[in-house]
C-alpha cells in the first residue's frame, strides 16, 4: 500500500478523534450546566419553603420590611455565585476546545512543513530560489499565526479580567444596596 492513502487514512482518523474530543468537551460542559441548574432549582425550592414558613410568622409592616430587606442580600449573592459557576463552565469548555484547535493547527503546520521538505528534496535543479521563497513564506505565515494567537490569548485574558471586575462591582453594588436597605429599616424601627 502506498504512503499517500495511509496518510489520508491517518488524517481522517485524527479528524474523527478531534471531532469526538470536541463533542465530549461540549457534552461535559452541558452536563455541568444541567447539574448546576438542578442544584439551583432544588436550593430555590428549599429556600421558598423555608421563607414561606417564616412569612407566616410575620406580625406587622416592620417585620415584613425587615423580612424583605434580609432576603435581598442572599438573593444577590446567589445570583452572583450562579453567574460565576456559569462562567467557569463556559470557560472550561472554551479552554478545552482551544486546546483541540491548537493541536489541530500544530498538526497541520507539521504536515505543511513535511510537504515542503518533500518538495525540496524532489525539486528540479535551478529551483533553489523558489524553494527558499516558499520556506520563507511558510516561516512568515507561521510567525504571523503565532502573533495572532498570542494577541487572541491576551484579548481573552483582558476580557476575563474585565468580566471578573464587573462581577465584583456588581457584587459590591448589591452588598451596598442591601446594607442601605438594612440601615433604612433599622432607622424606621428606631423612629
Amino acid at each position: 500500500m502506498s504512503a499517500i492513502p495511509q496518510q489520508v487514512l491517518a488524517r481522517q482518523k485524527a479528524a474523527v478523534n478531534t471531532f469526538v474530543a470536541a463533542q465530549s468537551a461540549v457534552f461535559e460542559g452541558f452536563e455541568k450546566l444541567i447539574d448546576l441548574n438542578l442544584k439551583v432549582v432544588k436550593a430555590t425550592l428549599d429556600e421558598v419553603s423555608q421563607k414561606s414558613q417564616q412569612a407566616t410568622d410575620l406580625k406587622d409592616a416592620q417585620d415584613v420590611s425587615s423580612f424583605i430587606s434580609a432576603s435581598a442580600q442572599p438573593s444577590a449573592d446567589k445570583a452572583l455565585a450562579y453567574s460565576k459557576h456559569l462562567y467557569d463552565i463556559f470557560a472550561g469548555v472554551q479552554t478545552e476546545l482551544s486546546k483541540l484547535a491548537e493541536a489541530q493547527i500544530a498538526e497541520g503546520r507539521e504536515q505543511v512543513n513535511a510537504a515542503v521538505e518533500q518538495l525540496t528534496k524532489n525539486a528540479p535543479a535551478g529551483s533553489e530560489s523558489a524553494v527558499a521563497m516558499l520556506k520563507s513564506s511558510l516561516a512568515t505565515a507561521t510567525s504571523a499565526y503565532d502573533s495572532l494567537a498570542k494577541a487572541a490569548k491576551q484579548a481573552a485574558d483582558v476580557a476575563e479580567s474585565n468580566l471578573s471586575a464587573a462581577a465584583n462591582a456588581t457584587f459590591k453594588a448589591a452588598t451596598d444596596a442591601a446594607e442601605a436597605a438594612g440601615k433604612a429599616t433599622s432607622r424606621r424601627r428606631a423612629a
